[in-house]
């Protein structure tokens, strides 16, 4: 009993101090992005031309609002030269349907509507961006997907970071969020707006830029793909965007994140659905960057605020194993305060109050993306690779 006692106060101490280190590396990495922000985020003068690839695949009850948000863009009124391209496998496809609904609203926008038919590619998205990047008219292209909504002045704002002739690409950081109150899309939306904003801001920092790109939204010259070893190559990935930064870096292309954020809406899934879409990017997260995710293991709190709660009440010391679980709390809610206003999400106290309890589920999350398992991927099945590819199943 005496030496079960002493792995769970070392595991919790450890684990303790580690998560204690993350926050401080965050809390200074929000710091850093709140002065940028505020340095950079501007609307200004410098228009190119420019064309948005949207993939589309079915429908969910926020697409309307993500979608018209684009067609909502002050950047036409500035540039005529901006055009929407939308793709889907079938003409039948209701997302596709639904963006031809609302583009007769806005005759104005030049928008046009793709199918690709069934994708070659394992990543179905990169199959329709790579049809859509052969129509489009432009050299900047920004890519976006389906769940992304946008602020009515967020393109002509990133624009201006390509007055830097050498910059190849740039991706946003983003705010989670739900159209709807229940507590397991809320509890999704606070992991994307403070655990995955956190290791991007930290990992950005401490390797003196960002080495890696945020598929949500990401806007870049064109020759980026055939840099990065093409869109074909792309689409062996599950996480595309991780892969086509981590290779633009690599090879000595300035890549950066945006000053300016956007919002990922989460869809209104139960608790099986929404714990099986999370647990599919902590697995490609686990093949894409194995010693970072290893890592990760050591920057969640709670869970070892839980393990030095079991200790305490064990050792015959519960107020001190409550103080301990307490302790470990606060860490989270000062974490994810300090991001979101980083971040500029006006709705912050809800989030940081429930943090917590993210940050628990992701520790079991971490621990689940090591057990063997399937992911499923738009009507697919398939298996991760140990390099971090597709590889589909029947």
């Amino acid at each position: 009993m005496v030496v079960c006692l002493r792995v769970l106060f070392w595991i919790a101490a450890v684990g303790s101090a580690t998560s204690t280190i993350y926050l401080l590396l965050v809390l200074a990495a929000a710091a850093r992005f709140t002065q940028r922000r505020r340095r950079e985020d501007h609307a200004g003068d410098y228009l190119p031309p420019l064309s948005v690839l949207k993939p589309l695949h079915g429908i969910d009850p926020s697409l309307e609002k993500n979608l018209e948000s684009f067609f909502q863009q002050d950047y036409r009124e500035f540039l005529p030269e901006f055009e929407l391209l939308f793709c889907a496998r079938h003409e039948t496809d209701k997302g596709l349907q639904l963006a031809r609904a609302i583009g007769a609203r806005y005759p104005q926008v030049q928008a046009r509507y793709l199918t690709c038919g069934e994708p070659e590619y394992p990543n179905p998205k990169v199959y329709s961006l790579a049809v859509m990047e052969k129509a489009a008219k432009h050299d900047l292209i920004v890519t976006s997907d389906a769940d992304v909504r946008i602020s009515r002045d967020l393109l002509r704002r990133a624009a201006q970071s390509f007055r830097d002739p050498k910059l190849m690409l740039v991706s946003c950081l983003y705010l989670g969020t739900s159209d709807t109150s229940g507590l397991v899309p809320q509890l999704d939306a606070v992991g994307k707006s403070v655990e995955m904003s956190s290791g991007a801001l930290v990992s950005a920092m401490l390797e003196g830029g960002a080495r890696f790109a945020l598929g949500p939204l990401m806007m870049q010259r064109r020759q980026a793909f055939a840099r990065a070893g093409g869109l074909e190559l792309m689409g062996q990935y599950p996480a595309d965007d991780y892969v086509m930064g981590k290779r633009l870096a690599h090879q000595g292309e300035r890549v950066t994140l945006a000053a300016q954020t956007i919002r990922l809406m989460v869809p209104p899934d139960g608790f099986r659905d929404s714990f099986r879409n999370q647990l599919r990017w902590m697995q490609m997260t686990r093949r894409s960057r194995r010693l970072g995710h290893l890592g990760t293991g050591l920057t969640f709190s709670v869970v070892f605020g839980m393990i030095g709660l079991a200790w305490g009440v064990l050792s015959g010391q519960a107020g001190l194993g409550l103080l301990w679980l307490g302790a470990n709390c606060l860490n989270r809610w000062i974490q994810a305060g300090a991001v979101l206003k980083a971040l500029g999400e006006t709705r912050w106290l809800r989030q940081t109050v429930i943090y917590p309890l993210r940050d628990l589920l992701g520790s079991v999350m971490w621990f689940a993306s090591y057990l063997p398992t399937r992911v499923h991927y738009h009507g697919g099945r398939y298996l991760l690779t140990s390099e971090g590819r597709y590889k589909q199943v029947s």
